[in-house]
């Protein structure tokens, strides 16, 4: 059949940016987990920070264009030939596993930013610690834990409308 916008690489029915956003998480979350272990274990403050950075850059070109991807050709034609599709928002496993992405992805988004924000006004250059590092400690987690929430999400979204196919 053919979809509006660029085939995906990955043999499904998803475009080529949700097959790159899909596979992007794969390595984003073992990034942030690096980075994090980096920065609490081995004391590597200017690394961790500069791998933050580079994260949430990639992160926000590749988000920015899987929503202009989305936009222009849509996902809902590609989704229909999931058994859990449904054409109506409240209903159907497909529609309900987004809505539920889309909690921690708005969510997760938001909280980068903040953490991200604060970090760079409220540490000293080069970083190391300093009275905003519990909290920053605090509000990292939670940002953490929230990015892995939109992976899990989002893989879930993915393999029930663009994988799975109504026999």
């Amino acid at each position: 059949m053919e979809y509006p916008g660029l085939d995906g690489f990955l043999g499904n029915r998803a475009s080529f940016m949700l097959d790159v956003v899909f596979l992007a998480m794969f390595v984003v979350v073992p990034v942030m987990g690096w980075s994090i272990y980096q920065v609490k274990y081995r004391k590597r403050y200017l690394l961790h920070k500069r791998v933050q950075i580079a994260i949430g850059s990639v992160l926000a070109v590749a988000v920015a264009l899987f929503e202009i991807d989305i936009r222009v050709n849509g996902w809902r034609e590609r989704a229909a030939a999931s058994p859990y599709y449904s054409e109506i928002w409240s209903v159907g496993l497909v529609n309900w596993s987004l809505w539920i992405h889309l909690i921690f992805a708005i969510s997760s988004t938001v909280l980068w930013i903040f953490v991200i924000v604060q970090a760079l006004r409220k540490f000293p250059s080069p970083p190391l610690p300093c009275p905003y590092s519990p909290r920053h400690k605090f509000w990292a987690t939670i940002a953490a834990l929230d990015m892995c929430a939109t992976s899990l999400t989002g893989w879930v979204f993915y393999w029930l409308a663009f994988v799975l196919t109504a026999t």
